[in-house]
């Protein structure tokens, strides 16, 4: 990995260099395999580049490149840039983390602001673990317990409408055993028989919490909807 790293920023450099006057950056075909790993290479420095900086100093990276490769000129003791770096990516994680939390703080408050709104809506029944839902349409025959597995097919949203997840949209129902799922699913679908369609609305702590899945669409702290018909219990 360090390696790779290294070879990233070493063809950074190299590609930056290669820019003439006017910017424009030379044009080689690749025509080897090495000529290939090259350009694989600068176009994986380049997104990381791209996901950690949103704006970076071309010029003074060649700069401290050149002066460290010639022993000439250096500006910064290495201790110094090795600690400012060190500072600034520590800046940085700090300054996303009180974003997420800040997001999370605010996802918790709408959700609970929604829910106590919802509650009161036509046809919506509340447990007493806080889970809300309504039936859209009753089926008929055993329903699931924490031993099944079921078949089903669902779509879930944010309360903003946000679509996150949704196997009708992929056309294909999904199968997993009851407790393979949030708390807030495991909870719902043993209220439910086969043939069954139900709206879910579920609190943040029946849901992902503060960890969702990184990345993704859910927030930390999201209450989430989701429409779920039963199709089959295994």
């Amino acid at each position: 990995m360090k390696i790779m790293k290294f070879l990233s920023l070493v063809t950074m450099v190299l590609l930056v260099v290669s820019c003439n006057k006017n910017g424009a950056v030379t044009q080689k075909s690749l025509n080897t395999e090495l000529d290939s790993v090259s350009y694989a290479i600068g176009m994986d420095v380049a997104r990381n580049v791209k996901a950690s900086f949103d704006e970076f100093d071309n010029d003074l990276f060649i700069q401290g490149f050149i002066n460290v490769s010639d022993s000439t000129d250096i500006i910064l003791e290495e201790a110094k840039a090795q600690a400012l770096v060190r500072a600034y990516f520590q800046k940085m994680q700090k300054e996303k983390a009180a974003k997420v939390k800040e997001e999370g703080e605010k996802a918790k408050a709408d959700g609970i602001k929604f829910l106590a709104e919802n509650k009161s809506k036509e046809g919506v029944q509340t447990t007493e673990s806080g889970l809300q839902y309504i039936v859209l349409k009753e089926g008929e025959g055993e329903k699931p317990t924490t031993a099944s597995k079921v078949k089903v097919h669902y779509h879930g949203t944010l309360i903003d409408g946000t679509v996150f997840d949704s196997s009708v949209d992929r056309g294909e129902p999904t199968e997993f055993g009851v407790t393979q799922v949030i708390k807030g699913w495991t909870e719902g679908l043993q209220l439910m028989t086969p043939g069954s369609k139900y709206k879910f609305f579920i609190p943040s702590d029946l849901a992902y919490g503060a960890n969702p899945r990184p990345g993704g669409k859910i927030k930390p702290n999201s209450t989430l909807i989701f429409d779920v018909e039963l199709l089959e219990v295994k």
